[in-house]
């Protein structure tokens, strides 16, 4: 019989990011009070699930997500670079046209290839790492269900992938807010559903949509 296992990506919860750069991989950014509650909410939403492996990105608003499922489960979550933030050459910078690093047309040069894209990460290589640290949670929680704790753009590139959409996209329409959960159930070693879930949904901010920030 061929077994069932879950593994799920969960974002972060809100970050405290006063100044509205984008933080991406920088240390010693941190959730904010509302993170923390978004965080306690999601091991509310999971505590029954038969979830018995955790994994984490190793940045702080991360780990700082899981430890609340962390206790609810009574595990200790792996901590796996493969599932970090995506690298972006806008780190630090507010990101924006009339206030932020694309006022400076010298900028202009690193959005040239938004496919690969230019300013960051490759999405390729985003999609391999990803897809190594699911199938490692995947083997480790065989027949159970395994939760790690990423960031929005890994998380949405990944599915992209698996869901055979193109990899490059508007950032505003992700479907990946804030300590959101987006579910694999895989047959074996295989894929069979996509789910999505918002257990914070009321707790989420208000969007700007005129501008992009944070690391997600």
């Amino acid at each position: 019989m061929t077994e069932t296992t879950v593994v799920h990506l969960m974002r972060h919860g809100e970050v405290h990011n006063p100044a509205g750069v984008l933080y991406g991989r920088i240390p010693d950014y941190h959730l904010s009070e509302l993170g923390r509650a978004m965080a306690d909410r999601v091991a509310e939403h999971v505590k029954n699930r038969d979830i018995v492996h955790l994994v984490s990105s190793p940045l702080e608003r991360a780990q700082e997500t899981m430890e609340p499922i962390a206790a609810t489960f009574g595990l200790t979550p792996d901590i796996d670079e493969r599932v970090i933030e995506a690298a972006n050459l806008f780190e630090g910078k507010k990101f924006g046209v009339g206030d932020g690093a694309l006022k400076n047309p010298s900028a202009w040069w690193l959005l040239r290839n938004p496919v690969k894209p230019s300013w960051g990460e490759p999405y390729q290589q985003i999609v391999r790492r990803m897809r190594d640290g699911i199938e490692t949670a995947r083997q480790k929680a065989a027949g159970h269900e395994a939760l790690i704790v990423s960031h929005q753009l890994p998380i949405w590139i990944v599915r992209s992938a698996i869901e055979g959409r193109r990899l490059w996209h508007d950032p505003r329409k992700r479907q990946c807010s804030l300590a959101s959960v987006t579910s694999f159930t895989f047959h074996g070693e295989s894929i069979v559903s996509v789910g999505y879930s918002e257990p914070a949904k009321d707790l989420l901010p208000v969007k700007n949509p005129k501008k992009f920030v944070g690391g997600a």
